[in-house]
């Protein structure tokens, strides 16, 4: 796997102050992306152990909230394979600190079992995972009012309520609400 970019001290990708990977490879090609150099998978440098580790670091002062995943998109299937060794050690590391995903897919459509972009990686990453930001961006849905968005269509989800209560939990900050099932 590769990746396009490392975004320290982030403040637009989830609550907080943030270290952001930008994963490389998509293959949604959503018109108006504003990362579209990160389709390619073969963009950016190589991830691997050391990166791991540069971003390991940058997570330890007590300021950092936790670290967002997003590309690219980093729920193409290969691209799960390469994050899960990160998220292993970032929950290792810091139990107490946010993981957020962006994602193209849907969660309840594209990530459960049987989903286009469901393997034997995903389960794993859906319980590491504290909000998931789904769906693709959609050019004509684009409202810069929206928080940690960038289109109407997109849904912030509670993950763990998700999975615990068995349906989609939307997450607004400190208030959730339910929506539909699963």
């Amino acid at each position: 796997m590769n990746y396009a970019n490392i975004k320290y001290d982030d403040i637009a990708n989830g609550p907080g102050v943030r270290t952001s990977l930008f994963v490389s490879g998509c293959t949604h090609a959503c018109k108006g992306c504003f990362n579209e150099v990160a389709w390619d998978f073969k963009y950016g440098e190589e991830f691997g152990d050391e990166t791991i580790e540069k971003i390991m670091a940058s997570i330890e002062p007590d300021y950092i909230s936790g670290m967002t995943i997003l590309g690219g998109e980093p729920m193409e299937k290969v691209n799960q394979r390469g994050i899960l060794p990160l998220i292993r050690e970032f929950k290792k590391r810091f139990p107490n600190k946010s993981l957020w995903i962006y994602s193209g897919y849907t969660f309840d459509v594209d990530l459960v079992p049987g989903g286009r972009a469901y393997c034997e990686a995903t389960p794993e990453i859906l319980n590491a995972t504290d909000v998931i930001v789904d769906g693709k961006f959609v050019e004509e849905l684009h409202d810069i009012t929206l928080r940690f968005r960038g289109s109407s269509n997109q849904r912030l989800i509670d993950v763990k309520r998700s999975i615990k209560d068995n349906k989609v939990v939307l997450w607004e900050g400190d208030a959730i609400f339910a929506s539909h099932s699963m």
